[in-house]
């Protein structure tokens, strides 16, 4: 979202204010300040605000740099703004601001930067803890929500990950607020959107403070529902598909058995034994497999997993096309040189042939095969006109006119017959635009995420679908 995207917000309260607050006392009212730029040093040479240095220091303690143009410091996602939230708070409030005024582009309050500011990464979690403590003690109302993300404090911390902020928050907040909805996550809690976000600490955190696991959104679903799926997370995201097991987990042990769920454990294949699994699709250990119609290996284990829910084949490939050598993280599942090992779920794979079997059975059986080598062929066909020599040579000629002038025509390639089978498919708030995302999970649970194809093969699209 743009500047010249936003209406021309009204300021409440007196307009002077916004522009120039330090030449009134503080304000009894909330207002909204109009929305400015940031302030750089002319001899500026790095593109954000740093408070640590001298010139920038300049800015920011000068009493005319106004609300507005702190608040667009504020706005910047750099640890050198985010770890410095309390001394760019603390200079908007000798301004004259009240403690629940807000930033006219984001509609976000000084408690909401805070708890925003506190990411691991990015801020520094003590220092955010103590502003919030004391802008909390200034009369900071916890359950003030951005009219453009719907979001209160705890919402924001729960999307950044801060269960120390949800603590301090929690303190002076009714017990039934920790099950407060945002409309922009389904009409779903703060327990939803960790959840979501595959916020451990976060969703460990709000449990222990009476957050609601049964609690539905208006789509139905609890928050163990929006744990984004591990089996669809590539293995690069190993520890992010362990920890969206953990936190499934961790949620459905909390939902109280007396609820009416439709509880969706673990898939079904869980449950089962990997023998049983092997046996339903005619396949044993040992046997060799083809992955998704493209990679040939040797199967050599079936079972869970750490990295994720869900029955799993470890394959030992015949070429180095894999990802790893039979381990995931810490745990071997089998034993193979590196580059052979890949995982894929036991829906991708399928007991592979052996071409040359079949070949030397056929030539051994079929005798006119073999007497046709003593044919010449060349006599014959000279003679005969079965038609396909004409059919071939029209089609050559069709496929030779739609070539560009200059060009000749070029056999089809397993590659090029693919693209027609090529696909594409797409579907945010200012404030969140900074949030580290999974890899949710670009992720069908969710609007936000985009899935973008440029003319994929078919090996392409297997490699995609074997995670591991």
């Amino acid at each position: 979202m743009t500047i010249e995207d936003l209406p021309d917000f009204p300021v409440e309260g007196n307009s002077l204010i916004g522009r120039y607050p330090f030449l009134f006392p503080s304000s009894e009212t909330p207002v909204v300040f109009s929305i400015s730029a940031a302030p750089m040093p002319s001899d500026c040479e790095f593109s954000f605000f740093d408070p640590n240095d001298t010139s920038c220091q300049e800015i920011l303690f000068d009493p005319k740099t106004s609300v507005s143009e702190l608040f667009a410091i504020l706005r910047q996602w750099v640890p050198q703004v985010q770890q410095n939230i309390d001394i760019i708070g603390n200079e908007i409030l000798k301004r004259g601001c009240n403690v629940n005024d807000r930033d006219g582009l984001t509609d976000m309050t000084l408690l909401h930067y805070t708890c925003k500011s506190g990411a691991h990464g990015i801020g520094d979690v003590d220092t955010a803890v103590k502003f919030a403590t004391q802008l909390i003690d200034l009369g900071a109302d916890v359950s003030l929500r951005s009219r453009w993300t719907n979001m209160n404090a705890l919402h924001y911390a729960a999307y950044f990950d801060v269960p120390e902020l949800i603590k301090v928050i929690l303190k002076t907040s009714k017990p039934k607020d920790v099950d407060a909805t945002c409309s922009d996550f389904n009409f779903g809690t703060a327990l939803h959107i960790a959840a979501y976000n595959l916020c451990a600490s976060t969703v460990r955190c709000l449990l222990e403070h009476g957050a609601n696991p049964a609690f539905r959104n208006d789509k139905g679903q609890i928050p163990a529902d929006v744990v984004p799926d591990p089996v669809e997370m590539p293995l690069e995201m190993a520890d992010a598909a362990a920890t969206a097991k953990e936190i499934k987990q961790m949620l459905l042990d909390a939902a109280p058995l007396s609820c009416d769920l439709p509880k969706p454990l673990l898939p079904n294949g869980d449950r089962a034994t990997s023998k049983a699994m092997l046996t339903s699709l005619g396949l044993k250990l040992g046997d060799r497999v083809i992955i998704a119609g493209q990679k040939v290996g040797t199967l050599r284990f079936c079972g869970t997993t750490e990295f994720a829910s869900g029955q799993w084949a470890g394959i030992e490939l015949d070429e180095p096309e894999g990802k790893n050598n039979g381990s995931v993280g810490k745990i071997q599942y089998f034993k193979c040189a590196p580059k052979y090992g890949i995982f894929a779920p036991l829906s991708k794979i399928s007991k592979a042939k052996d071409r040359r079997k079949n070949i030397a059975h056929t030539s051994g059986r079929t005798v006119p095969f073999i007497r046709s080598q003593k044919i010449d062929v060349t006599h014959v066909t000279s003679k005969v006109n079965t038609g396909l020599m004409t059919s071939k040579k029209d089609s050559a000629s069709e496929s030779t006119l739609s070539l560009p002038p200059g060009e000749e025509p070029k056999p089809a390639t397993e590659k090029d017959g693919t693209l027609l089978g090529s696909s594409s498919s797409s579907s945010s708030t200012s404030s969140l635009e900074h949030k580290p995302s999974y890899p949710k999970k670009p992720n069908a649970r969710s609007n936000n995420k985009k899935t973008m194809s440029k003319s994929p093969s078919v090996s392409s699209r297997a490699s995609a679908e074997c995670k591991m």
